[in-house]
């Protein structure tokens, strides 16, 4: 009897302290219910809902019907899917890097101690902030074969075959181009790192005798691999979806020769202008698992030169 007596205490304080957790737990989850409820309805629905339909003929205006894998099938048979895929790749295979090592050089330079540096981060990052339509009316307009800006510059100078995106040779590289006038993103990122680094290092490597390019190679890059990192998945996610360029410069239609169809552009025009909505979410479907196999490669490399300091 005493030491069921003395063991009721106990398992009540166990008790309470089980009800405090509960409710603790509940009203956390009562807190982030709207994020919750956010992610289930606008990221869980629509993805499991593009596996669904990309496994039925859905055309929008009749109830989807089961196709299996025919969606899938049609997609590798088709010259366009082809297409769309190797211009994806292409830009992201070129954009990526250059734009990488760019942005950070520009992050290198505007971290230097000179007169005016506010002006010049201010210059850098104002792309970012204008609207994509006006970035595409500014370029159509200096890149104009006829009467653009660049074209009677590059004519000066003895040019006179430049036709930009009237080519289907110079359209992708010239896309890339004015892709990267818009790296300012990346900079700021690149610089907030940099200013993270302790200036005590370079100090003691200056002491060392270590030249500038010394520093940058052995002090810098290995500190900044982390954020070259993040920008590397970022700059992915963006290349391999790049839509709204593409979109704009040849209205919708992927340019002379579809030069400039994107895997996005050519899923816009399945979905929204032919209504084939099974195909498209089958297209949708690819592009997550090779941007996710993609990220998994570069997340598994990244334990070979990604360095965390402590």
């Amino acid at each position: 009897m005493t030491a069921t007596a003395a063991q009721a205490p106990a398992r009540r304080r166990r008790a309470s302290r089980s009800r405090v957790k509960r409710r603790k737990l509940l009203t956390g989850l009562l807190f982030v219910s709207p994020w919750i409820v956010g992610l289930l309805a606008f990221n869980a629905y629509p993805l499991f809902s593009a596996f669904y339909y990309s496994l039925t003929n859905y055309t929008v205006l009749t109830p989807p019907t089961w196709a299996g894998l025919a969606n899938y099938t049609a997609l590798i048979h088709t010259g366009t899917f082809w297409l769309s895929l190797w211009n994806t790749i292409y830009y992201a295979c070129v954009s990526l890097p250059l734009g990488l090592v760019v942005s950070f050089g520009l992050a290198l330079l505007l971290n230097l101690r000179v007169r005016g540096l506010p002006i010049y981060r201010t210059i850098f990052y104002l792309p970012v902030v204008v609207p994509t339509v006006a970035v595409a009316e500014l370029w159509q307009w200096l890149l104009d074969p006829l009467t653009g800006v660049v074209t009677r510059v590059l004519a000066v100078v003895g040019i006179h075959n430049a036709t930009f995106f009237s080519s289907p040779v110079q359209s992708m590289p010239t896309l890339i181009g004015v892709g990267e006038w818009g790296i300012g993103g990346a900079v700021v990122i690149y610089l907030a790192g940099l200013q993270g680094i302790s200036g005590q290092l370079y100090d003691a490597a200056r002491i060392d005798g270590a030249s500038w390019w010394g520093q940058v190679r052995y002090i810098t890059i290995p500190l900044m691999t982390p954020v070259i990192f993040f920008n590397l998945i970022i700059g992915l996610i963006g290349a391999l979806q790049n839509f709204n360029l593409p979109y704009l410069f040849t209205n919708g239609t992927g340019g002379v020769l579809n030069s400039l169809l994107t895997y996005v552009l050519l899923l816009y025009q399945t979905a929204f202008q032919q209504f084939q909505m099974g195909l498209a979410c089958a297209m949708a479907v690819i592009l997550l698992l090779v941007t996710a196999l993609i990220a998994l490669l570069i997340f598994r490399s990244a334990r070979g030169w990604v360095f965390y300091s402590e």
